[in-house]
């Protein structure tokens, strides 16, 4: 298959392919390879490739023979390397498949290889000591968001249609925005992280993925959703396939825009110009859209002492684990600055701190569903402003302590964390790009607990309205004409 052809099919157009035997999985794999060959020198997304032994039959699955690739965190390939983007689990070998790439497989992904995350997926760009920077194939210079930026990345550029991607903060919507992509942050307890976890991040983070078409993301999260043996809690089912959803019309929506960020945090110009494109874009479409004023239930700097509580006191005991189990140092030489700041915040967290922290969660998550009363569906900027230069988050990162690097996280993604802490399912759609510079913008949407199927179905709507499928970033494999 030429890579040009490759990479003019989403993930279902692939399967689709493979279903009628024009194609074989093979092929496919082989042009997937290709395609990381051509463009992962300049992009720095794939960490590792491997051969692989998954064949599926053709039509055996609803993505049967399609390449995909798992980010090097949330997800254990048995045989497989899962390094946390961290020299302190340099060399951790997943000892089994976990439920979700038990689900990737049956789902007929034929999975290749592991893409790039920041040290524990703890930051909001993609920039490792230990695999180096990942790069925007929109512009090298600039970071590809993170924490899913290695997804992000080889998505934008076509070494894969969709990818895996984790949410803790942002981390699935963060790199749509940054490299013009499609990412859906499933409900809390839509996805299980069984059977290590019962939650990570005491339910913030969640599982999911990024792709270059809204189709693509609903079937793949149909394969993964619904409950394993022992979670401790689960999303109510939809009453349909996403995968049905897409196509149906969305009806006449109440959309209440906030275009500043909770804290005071400003919106740049050229995100607030996007903003104002999409709102016309969805007065045109019928939906009735209005400036809206959303309590967050804590004041912003509660908010971000309770998640730096929340979050180190967190990490502080998954480091202990991995040194404990590698026979390493918790110092400089195995952690990045910011992290080992962070373990070290944590250490000092007391056991009431942590419950007050989750006390704060609990009003955030009862004030955000009190705004899913006024309107179905919440609208801001992914990111206040456009993908920042590579380096912009290492800047004196030395000398902050673990609150203040959340600090530091959260002003470069204030809109996205919030949703998060309660728990309801949010999407980055890639609706325009900047003038000036070409650099896509993403619009983020969010919706009551348990609604993926509404945004899905806005998802659809905007898609045929103003389609993205022919913007392509300056690295992309299809100017590479690969076998």
């Amino acid at each position: 298959m030429q890579g040009a052809e490759y990479v003019s099919h989403d993930a279902v157009g692939l399967a689709e392919l493979v279903a009628r035997g024009e194609v074989t999985p093979a092929e496919l794999e082989a042009a997937a390879r290709e395609a990381a060959r051509a463009v992962n020198p300049r992009i720095n997304a794939v960490v590792e490739t491997w051969p692989t032994d998954d064949r599926p039959a053709p039509g055996s699955a609803p993505l049967a023979g399609v390449p995909f690739l798992i980010k090097d965190i949330g997800v254990a390939m048995a045989g497989r390397r899962m390094e946390l983007g961290s020299r302190l689990a340099e060399g951790n070998v997943a000892g089994a498949d976990s439920f979700l790439m038990r689900r990737f497989r049956r789902a007929g992904l034929v999975t290749f290889g592991r893409t790039a995350t920041p040290e524990m997926a703890y930051s909001n760009t993609t920039e490792p000591v230990l695999y180096g920077a990942t790069r925007n194939p929109w512009d090298l210079a600039r970071s590809a968001g993170g924490s899913s930026g290695g997804a992000g990345a080889a998505v934008a550029a076509g070494v894969v249609p969709i990818a895996h991607a984790t949410d803790a903060a942002g981390s699935i919507r963060i790199p749509a925005a940054c490299n013009g992509l499609f990412g859906l942050k499933p409900t809390r307890g839509r996805v299980s992280m069984g059977p290590g976890f019962d939650e990570v991040f005491n339910g913030l983070a969640v599982q999911g993925s990024v792709s270059r078409t809204v189709r693509d993301s609903a079937v793949l999260l149909d394969q993964i959703r619904g409950p394993e043996p022992g979670d401790p809690y689960y999303a109510p089912e939809p009453s349909r396939p996403y995968a049905e959803e897409v196509t149906r019309h969305p009806g006449a929506l109440r959309i209440g825009v906030l275009t500043h960020a909770w804290g005071g945090h400003r919106t740049t110009a050229p995100v607030a110009d996007a903003l104002s494109r999409t709102v016309r874009l969805l007065e045109s479409l019928g939906h009735q859209v209005e400036e809206a004023e959303v309590d967050l239930g804590v004041d912003w700097e509660e908010f971000l002492l309770a998640s730096a509580r929340q979050w180190t006191a967190n990490l502080a005991a998954s480091i202990d684990e991995l040194a404990a189990a590698f026979g390493r140092p918790v110092d400089s030489s195995t952690l990045e600055p910011p992290i080992l700041a962070g373990y070290h915040y944590g250490q000092r967290v007391s056991g009431a701190q942590f419950v007050t922290a989750l006390e704060a969660r609990n009003r955030v998550a009862r004030s955000l569903a009190r705004s899913f009363d006024a309107y179905d569906v919440l609208l801001t900027p992914t990111l206040p402003e456009l993908p920042v230069p590579l380096g912009t988050h290492a800047e004196g990162a030395e000398a902050l302590d673990g609150l203040g690097w959340l600090r530091r996280l959260f002003d470069i993604s204030p809109f996205t964390v919030a949703f998060n802490v309660a728990g309801t399912p949010a999407m980055s759609v890639p609706l325009t790009a900047d003038a000036g510079t070409g650099l896509p913008v993403g619009m983020q949407f969010a919706a009551g607990y348990g609604l993926e199927g509404r945004l899905f179905r806005l998802a659809g709507q905007l898609e045929q309205a103003s389609p993205w499928s022919g913007r392509t970033p300056a690295v992309w494999a299809g100017d590479h004409p690969g076998r």
